[in-house]
């Protein structure tokens, strides 16, 4: 095999994209032979902006079993995720999905065990994880060096999205049709950076507010606080309503205190440990000496592409992936957790109950209203995901 024959399922803002960046040959080992999609403005759209080679197809389905592909690329509604991915590995095909790996953790759990029966490259597109930030950050908390995590922070506000956004979609925004607010749309990537470089949380409070700011039926504002199994604590602050928006991250070590906002990773280094410090000072108010330095980063943030060019080196030549796709379940434990806690009005324990959950989901689920107003949009994402912001990370 000298490329990857891809097909991807769901051309709608990010399916485009990756049709493009396949095209525009950022992915060299990759090239686009199928796309489906359910919605027939799309695939008009696809047989006039694509080149001729590029077979349509009306629905996943028609597409896995079509044998014109190697590998498909899940860019469709969360619900849908783990049903093609398993009907994919049936047919042996790999797999890359975008994220969700799903709506709820025992979907996404039944996913992982197929992934793990066929043998195929099964991929998440985790694309943050290539951020030079966030692989500095998982480096240096993971080596131990400062010691054990005392406390972290994350206020990441800068999803913002308006009405028209969510206007754009029937499914967008409602129980039956997304399954979540922002926790299940743009903070996938941030849950999945939290529990990489952080670990997974043991308990959860959250306080998820549905349609605070926009006219929706899940939530667009979340608070939650974790507990992790060391005695660490967190917090999680999130909307997709402020403008302009924060992201800031805060992880407080032993010996060290991290922050990573914009283009800057900050060290706050102290000369000794601060345990050590507390309790061999005799000093009342005296702080353990610290030293500021901004870590010198590498500059790289390959995205989206990034995640593919993994994906097609993994099925080629055996290279490691930017995400295994098993891990998907991680962040969305997290987020199923917040959810819950929040429907409760209490602190839940992971790992969460799946079934009560999904009694929980499907309550919501069959009280969804259908959304009037849609007016059928597909948006450029190409700034959605940081490529302005952190351009210049190698500053």
């Amino acid at each position: 095999m000298e490329q990857v024959k891809l097909g991807i399922i769901g051309i709608g803002n990010m399916g485009s994209a990756h049709c493009a960046s396949i095209l525009n040959g950022q992915v060299p080992d990759i090239t686009l032979t199928a796309i489906a999609d359910l919605r027939e403005s799309r695939r008009q759209w696809a047989k006039t902006a694509l080149p001729a080679y590029v077979a349509v197809f009306q629905d996943g389905e028609s597409l896995i079993t079509s044998g014109l592909c190697d590998a498909v690329l899940i860019a469709t509604p969360h619900y849908d995720h783990p049903r093609l991915a398993m009907l994919a590995m049936k047919h042996h095909l790999h797999v890359m999905c975008e994220k969700p790996a799903g709506v709820y953790t025992k979907q996404v759990r039944e996913m992982n065990e197929a992934a793990a029966e066929s043998g195929q490259v099964f991929g998440m597109m985790f694309n943050q994880r290539t951020n030079c930030i966030y692989r500095k950050l998982h480096e240096i908390v993971h080596s131990g060096v400062y010691g054990k995590i005392k406390r972290m922070s994350w206020l990441i506000t800068d999803w913002y999205r308006t009405q028209a956004y969510y206007n754009s979609g029937g499914w967008r925004a409602t129980w039956d049709g997304e399954g979540g607010g922002v926790l299940l749309n743009q903070c996938p990537h941030n849950l999945d950076l939290l529990q990489w470089i952080c670990g997974m949380p043991c308990r959860v409070r959250a306080f998820c507010h549905n349609g605070k700011w926009h006219d929706i039926e899940v939530e667009d504002d979340v608070t939650a606080y974790l507990e992790f199994p060391n005695g660490a604590t967190g917090v999680f602050v999130t909307t997709t309503a402020d403008a302009p928006g924060t992201n800031r991250l805060e992880i407080t070590l032993e010996k060290a205190k991290l922050v990573a906002e914009g283009s800057r990773l900050t060290l706050y280094e102290l000369e000794i440990s601060e345990r050590e410090h507390c309790f061999q000072t005799k000093e009342g108010f005296l702080k353990p000496p610290c030293h500021e330095t901004e870590v010198i980063l590498d500059g790289q943030n390959p995205q989206h592409t990034g995640v593919l060019n993994a994906f097609a080196d993994a099925i080629l030549r055996g290279g490691p992936l930017v995400a295994d796709g098993t891990e998907g379940i991680r962040g969305l434990e997290l987020s199923n957790a917040m959810h819950l806690s929040s429907w409760l009005g209490e602190t839940v324990t992971l790992p969460i109950d799946e079934e009560l959950f999904l009694e929980k989901l499907n309550a919501l689920r069959a009280a969804s209203v259908k959304k009037e107003n849609v007016t059928e949009t597909t948006f450029d994402t190409s700034t959605s995901y940081g490529s302005p912001k952190t351009a210049d990370l190698s500053r």
